[in-house]
């Protein structure tokens, strides 16, 4: 059966900087800022229920042309020579389909025209922020309204708010 979800396609280095919490820990190191992308990206997939492809550009990474998944995102690093952008186009290509809607996380549109060409639909780098703060709002006040009806004898009512929150990302994936 072919998978249906709709697709966010993210322009990983183009978030990072675009995003001043992410930008902030790139004086502290790549590595830790793509880290944290992936960290909010996963929990808002397992929230949203859309498929997530982030694409990195290769040349700040050894190993040109990577794809992995990490926690149910699917991470891509370009081939050499590929900018993100153009793996990002061919992606759109790949999964285009009647049946699913693909959005694009970049906040440099006009580097994107020829995947909204395509039909791909933009998703600013600050709408992206502002959708993954709201589900990770909701998320936690679920956490609190769950917390609220429990006893304090159930198993439930032991755990820490943050292992609540990990079992309902799993419970979501």
């Amino acid at each position: 059966m072919a998978d249906t979800r709709d697709v966010l396609l993210v322009d990983g280095y183009n978030m990072i900087g675009a995003w001043p919490e992410l930008s902030a820990l790139v004086q502290s190191g790549m590595q830790e800022a793509r880290d944290r992308l992936l960290e909010r990206l996963a929990d808002h997939q397992a929230y949203s229920g859309r498929r997530v492809i982030v694409v990195f550009d290769a040349y700040r990474v050894p190993g040109l042309g990577k794809t992995f998944a990490q926690s149910k995102v699917q991470i891509y690093f370009t081939r050499e020579k590929e900018t993100a952008d153009e793996c990002i186009e061919r992606l759109v290509r790949e999964l285009s389909s009647k049946r699913r809607s693909i959005y694009v996380a970049t906040s440099d549109q006009v580097e994107q025209h020829v995947a909204f060409g395509q039909g791909a639909l933009r998703v600013s780098a600050r709408e992206l922020l502002i959708e993954i703060e709201e589900s990770e709002r909701e998320v936690q006040k679920r956490i609190k309204q769950d917390s609220a009806k429990l006893s304090r004898n159930s198993i439930d009512a032991k755990l820490s708010p943050e292992l609540r929150k990990l079992f309902e990302r799993w419970r979501r994936e």
